[in-house]
């Protein structure tokens, strides 16, 4: 078993301990001064040194020292920049995005999905895998197997893959990082999954929510980077919601912020091991609920060889048939109260729609929008998910990118 490494902060790691502010020093200084720098230098390349000081407020000899702790560790390299003519032999900075490499997951129910990043978050190569049906354990595996068709296919050597970020259907309890509320997975709930994927690949991991590392891409790539607040709203075969807050994302005390369905009193159901709580089917979004709504609606779709499904009524609503559009109008409304329970809590500045219901915003924006117009003093803005479907993968890039390159800058400072 190899030995984890602490939590790294990163956006969104607000209520870890290692976010906490703590005692400035000499070295501390010089690594904000150095992460300073390297944000500067990713955002302006090519840069020259003085450039760098008046972008930051860094007098120009501590600049030379950050960048040449910058080039040890390997993160820049010296560079020309021929569009500006002549530079009284200015020397210029940028990124080295091939310094190291990561490795980002997105796990599903039927679909495992994969790249390889450089440290810019660049997806270098994609793998995805098959894998209904497959338990916990050999998620793992074809884990590992992805990860080497990734390193492969890339032509990198094995050792640049510094980083993982795994995406889960659960709650992840990033003390031990244990998944748990997760059903979608056989033997995921309750699975150590960190640890797992950590002796497996041989590398640090990082296990995040899936929803979570979703709101964290829409804020880095996508319809969410246009709002410092934001609810990132997921709404398909289930519902789930991702906070982020003065741009970070807030995961809660066990890591279970966002769970929506909580906050409505539950009907008891009887389940397989007794009694359970369950959100009434009259206050529910997800597919399951509002069908069950839509089939006493649309009687005339359903038939013994055929489901009615979410895209056959929004094809309906499309087609003006009144009947559809009343489903549409139900849902809405169902989105919006659960919209409106974080948006009257944190005030958030954005609504993102995503899932494969909430894609379906030439429908539901307007009267989602409406209803939270006529609930709130303050209604946020809607939009639907620019990333779709690629939301939770194109969140676990961009992590798994800032967490390498954390990574480094921590070892180069520890040596």
């Amino acid at each position: 078993m190899i030995d984890h490494p602490d939590p790294v902060p990163y956006p969104g790691a607000m209520n870890s301990p290692a976010a906490r502010p703590t005692p400035a020093t000499s070295a501390t200084v010089r690594e904000l001064n150095l992460r300073t720098v390297w944000r500067v230098i990713g955002e302006n390349a090519p840069i020259s040194r003085a450039e760098i000081s008046r972008a930051t407020g860094i007098s120009k000899p501590t600049v030379s020292a950050v960048l040449e702790d910058l080039l040890q560790i390997g993160l820049v390299v010296e560079t020309a920049d021929a569009s500006r003519g002549f530079t009284y032999g200015a020397v210029f900075f940028k990124p080295r995005p091939e310094a190291a490499h990561a490795v980002a997951f997105d796990v599903g129910a039927r679909h495992l999905r994969a790249a390889l990043v450089g440290l810019d978050g660049t997806e270098v190569v994609r793998r995805d895998a098959e894998v209904e049906g497959r338990s916990a354990e050999e998620m793992v595996a074809a884990a590992v197997d992805l990860a080497r068709e990734l390193v492969e296919a890339a032509g990198v050597a094995p050792a640049s893959v510094q980083h993982a970020v795994v995406g889960v259907p659960g709650v992840v309890d990033q003390r031990d990082g244990r998944v748990w509320q997760a059903t979608n997975v056989p033997g995921m709930d309750g699975f150590t999954a960190r640890e797992r994927f950590s002796e497996a690949l041989q590398i640090p991991v990082t296990v995040e929510n899936d929803i979570n590392l979703a709101a964290h891409g829409e804020y880095a790539r996508g319809s969410g980077g246009t709002a410092d607040s934001f609810l990132f709203l997921s709404i398909g075969t289930g519902v789930g919601a991702g906070l982020v807050l003065g741009g970070n994302l807030l995961r809660g005390f066990k890591g279970a912020a966002g769970e929506l369905d909580s906050a409505f009193e539950p009907d008891i159901v009887e389940g397989p091991d007794g009694p359970e709580p369950e959100v009434p089917p009259m206050m529910d979004p997800c597919a399951q609920a509002i069908l069950q709504y839509a089939a006493e609606k649309l009687p005339g779709e359903l038939s013994d060889d055929q489901e009615l499904t979410m895209e056959r009524v929004f094809e309906l609503a499309r087609a003006d048939d009144a009947a559809a559009q009343d489903v549409v109008r139900e849902e809405a409304r169902r989105i919006a109260n659960y919209a409106a329970v974080a948006s009257a809590v944190v005030d958030v500045e954005l609504v993102v729609l995503g899932g494969g219901i909430g894609l379906n915003g030439d429908l539901l924006l307007t009267p989602v929008a409406e209803r939270l117009a006529g609930r709130l003093p303050y209604p946020p803005r809607l939009e639907t998910s620019a990333l779709g479907s690629g939301a939770v993968l194109a969140g676990a890039e961009a992590l798994a990118a800032s967490l390498t390159v954390e990574q480094l800058i921590r070892d180069y400072f520890r040596a």
